[in-house]
């Protein structure tokens, strides 16, 4: 019979990160199951942008304190995180102005190294962009992006040195609760008996939760990335982006190419969505992206994918145990965050399970928070950005 101290189920950066985290606290016995390969989910499918711009403090604390990780993400585990530096702009327009400085302001009183900058200043550090009198701009010089399959790799290879298994093509059929506790996960082929059972399942952890009684009301999110490959002479590089005005975000990439994030598609099955880009959608991002870099006018188009987030009614994690069940733990609803919070809360999670304090006060992410009217708040129409 196999046996295991904690059994993570999701094998994303959440799981991964938290099957690392926990072995380098000691807890060795564990196993991840994945129902296909590594990063397979919507880790894989992100953006992976490294940007600190939030409404809320918890947020903006933990991606934060999750770029110090990145940049030493290669003498923790061996593996670099791929983090490359490129600098972040968020642009907003009037209406959106006073949001801005009360986000700086709490921003830079948690130390985050940004500050809100004028239309000249935007000019100097990126002459590619356009800018209007009636906008206003945040930048954070050390934000940038990482790859999201060396840092899950890099999680779950460091772990199994450490004596953690990982099982990939392994989908996870059941959680066996015995009264008010965790006995069992179950698999097609082998039932592992633990007292810990960790759901980071990404899409696929509403279904998993709703079969032990609880209902997160995640939604899964359908979140296309547009890749175009810029004029090499007009415009070589670019900062990120968070273009509010215009509905987008945008990150340069290798081999001269510039992602492009846009729109929010609800009620979409993770098993049967469509992973491509819709044209009309193409279309319409290219045009609102040429209103903000005008050089992209020459881009060419290169094709694109589409990935999910899975979102909670505040567009904020759930990380917490589960009340009434012994030994359930949840990771789950990241809402298109959880690359960039990835080191700090699978950190976190790891201690919560372990019994420790956690580095980063995670209390208001709890799951009670949605019956008790504690909904996290967005300074802005832009959700991603609460």
């Amino acid at each position: 019979m196999a046996t295991a101290d904690a059994v993570i189920i999701g094998g994303g950066v959440m799981g991964c990160g938290m099957l690392y985290n926990l072995a380098t606290r000691g807890v060795t016995n564990t196993v991840l199951l994945e129902k296909d390969v590594l990063a397979s989910g919507s880790t894989g499918k992100s953006q992976a942008i490294l940007r600190m711009h939030y409404s809320n403090e918890v947020t903006t604390d933990l991606a934060w304190k999750s770029l110090e990780l990145f940049k030493n993400f290669e003498d923790m585990t061996g593996m670099p995180s791929g983090y490359t530096q490129t600098g972040y702009f968020l642009i907003v327009d009037q209406e959106n102005r006073a949001a801005l400085r009360e986000n700086v302001a709490m921003q830079k009183r948690i130390g985050v190294d940004t500050d809100i900058v004028t239309v000249e200043d935007v000019r100097d550090i990126a002459p590619m962009l356009a800018t209007a009198d009636n906008e206003a701009y945040a930048y954070e010089p050390q934000s940038g992006y990482a790859d999201p399959y060396s840092v899950t790799t890099g999680y779950a290879n460091a772990a199994r040195e450490l004596g953690a298994q990982v099982r990939s093509g392994t989908p996870v059929t059941g959680i066996d609760i015995d009264g008010d506790r965790v006995r069992a996960v179950l698999t097609a082929d082998e039932r592992i008996e633990t007292d810990i059972a960790v759901i980071a399942a990404g899409p696929w952890s509403g279904p998993l939760l709703k079969s032990v009684g609880v209902d997160l009301h995640l939604q899964p999110v359908r979140h296309q990335v547009v890749m175009l490959r810029r004029p090499q002479d007009i415009v070589p590089d670019h900062p990120i982006i968070g273009d509010v005005v215009n509905d987008l975000s945008a990150r340069p990439d290798t081999g001269n190419l510039t992602l492009v994030g846009v729109g929010e598609e609800d009620h979409s099955d993770p098993d049967t969505y469509n992973q491509g880009v819709d044209m009309p959608m193409v279309e319409k991002t290219f045009d609102a992206l040429v209103n903000r870099m005008p050089g992209m006018s020459q881009a060419l188009f290169r094709g694109g994918w589409s990935g999910l987030f899975t979102t909670t009614p505040d567009w904020h994690p759930v990380l917490d145990r589960i009340d009434g069940i012994d030994g359930l733990y949840c990771a789950v609803g990241f809402s298109g965050h959880g690359f960039k919070l990835s080191p700090m809360i699978t950190q976190a999670m790891a201690e919560m399970i372990t019994g420790e304090p956690t580095s980063v006060d995670i209390s208001m992410l709890d799951l009670k928070r949605f019956e008790e009217g504690r909904l996290m708040k967005s300074r802005y129409s832009m959700q991603v950005l609460a």
